[in-house]
This record gives structure tokens, C-alpha cells and sequence, in this order.
């Protein structure tokens, strides 16, 4: 009967409303605002790339092509720092894509084959002279033919037409920052000479001569990179290592900014 008389205890019973998740719809609204936000990243990065010069545009295809080859410790491309920049890549001319200065490099080659074929006294030796644009920048040939020569025959004298042809094109490039280099080329007779003169000391030497021309015409000595003397080594024609066409000097104007090989 004592047993009877004690009450039960009372036990309260809390329930918790939205389970476990916590809110009526859990955490998934986060995950939905991230993907928008991150979308939202990517569409104004894509609108920054397309407002931007060719150059920008080729630095940000080159990053995402190899990332490992970029400094990232001092800036951005958003910024104008380094950071954009890829350690392996030559420094070019600010503003100055390699097409942007093709097209330059053209219309100077342009300019100088009009003032040529202005001048009568250049009627002979004009058509001998070629330009093309190569992996360096533009390349101006001046070549022999059988009816006219520009050096002395097996030395490195000019004639004087030769050298007012190089004074003409020399007052061309002296209006341009780029960097020059001159090379010699000779055909594949050997250069009879006890002292062991060669076609080699004879293509350099002739380089050498041009370079002199263009420098008394006001191209700056600073301007010439290299002077090349190759001999026989790189035909014109290939199919006659004899023919005369193969005697020749080459003017190259580089890119800004490009290395030599």
C-alpha cells in the first residue's frame, strides 16, 4: 500500500522543429549562392579579357596555357605588373604586339622599295633587292646578278651604287628603335688565297663594309646586333651552289624585344 502513495515523476518532452539541418531548407541556399557568385567571377573576367589589347589577350591565353611558367610575387595583369608576365617570354615593346610591328616593319620596307624606284641612278640594281618578312623580323637582300655587281669582284670594296643603296635604306631604319643585324653570304667558290683568306673572312668582311655605310648614314652603331658572315653555308640557291644570286648581304630589322639565336 506505501508504494501507492508515491507520485510518478513527471517527464518533459522537448521537440525540435526543421530536424537536423537547421533552417527550413538546410544549407543548400549556400551552395547555390557560391555556384552564382563564382559564375558571375568568371562572366566579368571573361568581359575584362575582351575589352582588352591583343597583347593582354595573348599573356592571359599563355597563362592558363601553362600557369607554372608565370611570377606570380609582384603584381597582376589587372594591375600592369609583373606577375602576368611569363619568365620564359622576351620583353617586348610596350603597346607593340609582334603584329602590330610586322605591319610597321612592312610599311618601312614599302617606303624604302618606293624611294628606290624613284631614283634613275638606282634602275640597274634596284630589281635585285628583295624583302620578306621571316621569323626575326624584316629581312632586305641585297643579291648579285650577272649583269651588275655590288662588291668588287673577290673583295669587299662596294660600289658606289651599292653604297647609296644602303644609304638610302640606312635613312629608313635610322627612324626605327629596332635592332639590326647584317650578314654576308658568298657562293661556293672557293677563295683562292695562299694567306688562308676564306669565303668565311670574305662574307664577313663584306657585312662589315655594309655596316660601316649605314652606320657614317646615321643608323646607330648601337643599333647593329650582330654582323654574320656565313660563306657558302646558306645558298639562296640551293640547286646552284655557283650561281651568282647566292652573293649577297642581308639586312635584317628584328622585332623589339626579340633574343638572338
Amino acid at each position: 500500500m506505501a508504494n501507492l502513495d508515491k507520485e510518478e515523476p513527471i517527464r518533459i518532452i522537448k521537440k525540435v522543429k526543421g530536424g537536423h539541418g537547421g533552417g527550413h531548407h538546410g544549407g543548400a541556399w549556400k551552395v547555390a549562392y557560391a555556384d552564382f557568385v563564382t559564375a558571375m567571377m568568371a562572366l566579368f573576367i571573361v568581359l575584362w579579357i575582351l575589352g582588352q589589347n591583343e597583347e593582354t589577350k595573348t599573356i592571359v591565353s599563355s597563362y592558363f596555357r601553362d600557369p607554372g611558367a608565370f611570377d606570380a610575387t609582384s603584381g597582376g595583369a589587372m594591375q600592369g605588373g609583373k606577375g602576368m608576365i611569363p619568365n620564359a617570354m622576351p620583353p617586348k615593346a610596350p603597346g607593340k604586339s609582334i603584329e602590330g610591328q610586322k605591319e610597321i616593319l612592312k610599311k618601312m620596307g614599302e617606303a624604302i622599295k618606293k624611294d628606290l624606284e624613284s631614283q634613275k641612278k638606282f634602275a640597274l640594281l634596284k630589281n635585285q633587292i628583295t624583302m620578306e618578312m621571316v621569323k626575326d623580323g624584316l629581312r632586305i637582300e641585297l643579291m648579285e646578278s650577272s649583269k651588275a655587281f655590288f662588291f668588287d669582284i673577290g673583295t669587299a670594296t662596294l660600289q658606289p651604287e651599292a653604297a647609296e643603296i644602303i644609304k638610302t635604306i640606312s635613312d629608313e631604319l635610322s627612324k626605327m628603335p629596332n635592332h639590326i643585324i647584317v650578314e654576308g653570304h658568298t657562293d661556293a667558290r672557293q677563295y683562292g688565297n695562299v694567306t688562308g683568306y676564306t669565303n668565311y673572312e670574305l662574307s664577313a668582311d663584306r657585312a662589315n663594309a655594309a655596316r660601316r655605310v649605314m652606320v657614317a648614314s646615321g643608323t646607330g652603331n648601337d643599333k647593329i646586333d650582330q654582323v654574320r658572315g656565313f660563306a657558302d653555308k646558306r645558298l639562296h640557291n640551293l640547286q646552284d651552289p655557283y650561281d651568282v644570286t647566292n652573293r649577297r648581304i642581308s639586312i635584317i630589322v628584328k622585332y623589339e624585344g626579340s633574343t638572338n639565336e
